[in-house]
């Protein structure tokens, strides 16, 4: 048996593009508020919900087009939504102009997400920014606070002013 998912997303380019003109908070919030869907998230089943200043909160529903062929979600899709919240983290602390991309990312899987693991919080908090460097940790956590996945990164910080 084959079966089909349809999907939809938001122009990147259109995204990328008012992305530079905001600041990191800015951008993040209207990104919330206005529903726009991230390819990378659309693509992977999760979105924004929350950011604050140096944090921020993704969630998602694990799915079966997230599978592996052993039968569990793939260890590319940990690390993709762990990745999103510690870049997301970083972002929020960034003038408009100001970006930034990721050096290097840890990735610990400690719980194996299943069908019936229910809705996924993953939190990123920013750990500590200077004008070129900035390290970032993000946990990947269940309803029952049961931890899935955890990690931490360095990312390079891109002034283009």
């Amino acid at each position: 048996m084959s079966l089909t998912r349809t999907y939809a997303w938001d122009d990147p380019q259109q995204i990328a593009e008012r992305a530079r003109s905001l600041s990191g908070m800015e951008f993040l919030a209207a990104l919330i508020r206005d529903g726009t869907r991230v390819p990378v998230g659309a693509t992977n089943n999760f979105r924004l919900a929350e950011v604050g200043e140096g944090r921020c909160l993704f969630l998602s529903e694990p799915a079966e087009y997230l599978f592996n062929p052993i039968g569990g979600i793939h260890g590319g899709w940990y690390a993709c939504v762990l990745d999103a919240a510690l870049g997301v983290a970083v972002h929020t602390t960034l003038p408009a102009g100001v970006g930034y991309t990721t050096l290097e990312y840890k990735v610990n899987l400690t719980k194996a997400v299943t069908l019936g693991s229910g809705e996924l919080r993953c939190e990123g908090k920013l750990v500590s920014r200077g004008r070129r460097v900035a390290t970032s940790e993000a946990r990947l956590t269940g309803g029952d606070g049961a931890l899935y996945a955890h990690a931490t990164s360095t990312c390079l910080i891109l002034d283009s002013r």
